[in-house]
């Protein structure tokens, strides 16, 4: 099932600010809580809904991605995407958008006494950084990466104990009177730093939260159509975190090659064609490179320089979807710039001639028409 789009979700404008984003996503989430709307399954979809649009579109950085790229930004096949919040990622918000009383950095655990969402929130690993260079060819047909990486994971031999401070669930919980109520909220046990558990034993080999370095080869699929600059997400291949906890994520960032020949600029590439004058005058057929490989396009008698051949479909893929851009050909007609006797002698004589006296047509379109038409 498509995932329906964040502004949408949020009931806001692409140009709202983040002030108003913060307020739209505190209606929602007290509209669809699930401890006001118990085994409501669908007011927990919405509730896990609203919380993913607020992670994405109140961070300015994935707010760009996502209004360039929509939700191919996050959810690029192989893994990669920012979706699929668990409610501990949910509730680590409440602190920033309902303020100290639901536990900076703690879990939010209900209102009245219910059961609610509470419970031990799992350390996190850190994640880690990688820049990945990509040629014109992977960007514009798609690619499956091996990348090693460097990670810490627990090292063999390592044991935990539960913390005796929180009894293992890495919270210590406090109830307090509010108007809506009493509130459980629960704050990250500064024992184990909310892990649940401390170092029993590790190896020598390993630091002081029992992991060690370790290098891996990461498969990553890239899709069609990234830009330089974007950033892809690997769940889970990032630093494992210590006991319990769930590993941190890998990001990867793209960066794009310069091709030889062809310039890219969004999905559409550009190509300079040089001729000869000759072969301006007579016609000719030219071998060029594409993201695909080498087609052969033909160049018409009395070709003029600047003239621009539009190849369709020959660039690169949308990330979105949307198809391919053009292949743009700019032929420019090579002049020498040093004859020989006979052939300066040629040239005089076709000074006067009038099939060498410019006469310019309704369809040879002027510098600006040309430029209109690279955009169009």
């Amino acid at each position: 099932m498509a995932k329906r789009d964040y502004y949408e979700i949020l009931g806001i404008s692409k140009s709202a600010t983040g002030a108003e984003i913060k307020k739209a996503y505190r209606k929602m989430a007290l509209k669809y809580h699930p401890d006001k709307n118990p085994d409501d399954k669908n007011a927990e979809a919405k509730f896990k809904e609203a919380a993913e649009a607020y992670e994405v579109l109140s961070n300015a950085d994935k707010k760009g991605r996502y209004d360039q790229f929509g939700h191919q930004a996050f959810d690029g096949a192989g893994g990669f995407g920012g979706g699929g919040m668990n409610m501990d990622d949910i509730f680590s918000q409440f602190g920033d958008i309902f303020g100290g009383a639901f536990g900076g950095g703690g879990g939010f655990s209900g209102f009245s006494g219910g059961g609610g969402f509470g419970g031990q929130r799992r350390v996190k690993g850190s994640n880690l950084r990688i820049r990945v260079k990509l040629t014109l060819e992977e960007i514009a047909n798609g690619v499956d990466k091996k990348i090693k990486v460097k990670r810490k994971v627990q090292a063999d031999g390592t044991t935990y104990k539960t913390c005796s401070t929180c009894n293992g669930s890495g919270q210590v919980t406090r109830i307090t009177n509010t108007i809506l109520g009493r509130m459980q909220t629960a704050t990250t046990c500064n024992t184990c730093g909310g892990a649940g558990q401390s170092i029993n034993k590790r190896p020598a080999d390993a630091d002081a939260q029992g992991l060690k370095v370790k290098e891996e080869t990461v498969s990553i699929k890239i899709p069609a159509g990234v830009v330089d600059g974007m950033q892809l997400k690997v769940s889970g291949k990032g630093n494992e975190a210590p006991g319990n906890g769930i590993s941190g994520d890998l990001l990867v960032a793209i960066e794009e090659e310069n091709h030889a020949t062809l310039q890219r600029e969004g999905d559409n590439l550009h190509y300079d064609l040089y001729i000869s004058l000759p072969d301006a005058v007579l016609g000719t057929s030219k071998e060029i490179d594409t993201v695909t490989g080498k087609v052969r396009i033909k160049v018409e008698a009395g070709v003029q320089s600047g003239k621009i051949l539009r190849l369709r479909g020959k660039g690169i893929p949308s990330i979105n979807g949307y198809g391919k851009g053009d292949l743009l050909v700019h032929v420019n007609v090579w002049t020498p710039k040093t004859l020989s006797k006979q052939q300066k002698e040629f040239f005089e004589s076709m000074t006067e001639d009038e099939h060498f006296s410019p006469k310019p047509e309704s369809s040879d379109k002027s510098f600006f028409e040309k430029v209109k038409d690279m955009f169009s």
